[in-house]
């Protein structure tokens, strides 16, 4: 999943590089190593995370001749003299830079050992040049270094709620990320709400239609009875008007008592909500993700927050904020995004 990549979304990484076994790290060919980049490698590194460079937007190389859903091997070789040596230029770059980090790497045709080296395939995700050898050395490590990884999980599931979105027909549904376990029809559930942790049953699983992107707005989805990890999928269940997206969602195992997963939601969701009677700004975001990212961000500024919460601007906040404002004009705003 693609981050936003400025350095204040960190958080969001950070979960990324938690729930993969494996990552492909998109780095700008043009651009090569920037401050994202090392915090990904940081963060890879610390979960000990293998991962694949794909040296992305080689089309861009001046006198570049894209041919369209290439294998990079196959465009490489038609390419003038003048691109070749472009490219190649900027992969040495990258190999420099990848050194510094105390990584060795090389183009993936180069690389004798994988266990070693950290191959660099270079692709355009525009033209869709270098996406066959990303998936083949990407299919080509995990069956040859992480087989007891390849296995389907089984138990109650859990997963993050990426986005609360009302749909026609079906009312409030969550597109959601299982990263672990099972998820069934009639399932009992808990995920993050604005008034607390919500306990619901799930009344039906989609999928979207082969070839359709989980976001596309048209009603192309498939029933299904269960998903298992790791997938995205849409939950359609009643009660989930005040869903959190970025919240946990957790399956209630049969005969349990979902206290514990109610707890558990509160806990998670609670570190991230601020109230408290200082004069500071009010800050309301969309996800727990990008309030979590903007919290982070503020405190480094030594900024103080009197209230930090998920949804909509209310008169409430609007209230908060002029309070703030009579004592200390500079401090009595909403930052709202």
């Amino acid at each position: 999943i693609d981050t936003p990549g400025h350095e204040t979304f960190s958080n969001l990484r950070r979960r990324g590089g938690s729930a993969a076994d494996v990552a492909v790290l998109v780095v700008d060919v043009m651009k090569g190593v920037e401050p994202q980049t090392v915090e990904s490698i940081d963060i890879l590194k610390a979960r000990k995370t293998p991962f694949l460079v794909a040296a992305n937007k080689i089309d861009m190389i001046s006198g570049w001749e894209p041919i369209e859903d290439s294998p990079f091997l196959e465009s490489f070789k038609n390419q003038p003299e003048v691109a070749k040596m472009g490219l190649e230029s900027k992969i040495y770059s990258l190999i420099g830079e990848l050194s510094k980090l105390n990584f060795k790497s090389d183009r993936f045709d180069r690389v004798k050992d994988f266990r070693t080296h950290v191959a660099i395939i270079p692709t355009s995700a525009k033209t869709g040049e270098g996406i066959p050898e990303l998936l083949a050395v990407l299919i080509g490590l995990t069956q040859a270094f992480m087989k007891e990884l390849l296995k389907v999980t089984s138990g109650p599931g859990k997963g993050s709620v990426i986005e609360v979105k009302e749909e026609t027909g079906l009312g409030v549904t969550l597109n959601a990320i299982i990263y672990d376990g099972i998820i069934e029809i009639n399932d009992r559930i808990v995920i993050g709400g604005m008034e607390g942790a919500i306990e619901t049953h799930v009344k039906a699983l989609l999928l979207p239609k082969p070839l359709d992107e989980i976001r596309d707005p048209r009603d192309k989805f498939m029933n299904v009875p269960r998903v298992s990890a790791a997938a995205g999928v849409k939950i359609v269940a009643p009660d989930l008007e005040t869903a959190l997206a970025g919240s946990p969602i957790y399956v209630v195992p049969e005969g349990e008592d979902a206290q514990k997963y109610v707890k558990a939601v509160e806990e998670e969701v609670g570190k991230l909500r601020i109230s408290v009677d200082v004069n500071g700004v009010v800050l309301k975001a969309d996800t727990l993700g990008s309030l979590e990212a903007l919290i982070e961000t503020l405190r480094k500024l030594n900024v103080p927050i009197r209230l930090a919460d998920v949804g909509d601007v209310s008169k409430r906040d609007v209230v908060e904020a002029g309070a703030v404002k009579q004592k200390d004009r500079f401090l009595g705003v909403v930052l709202s995004f």
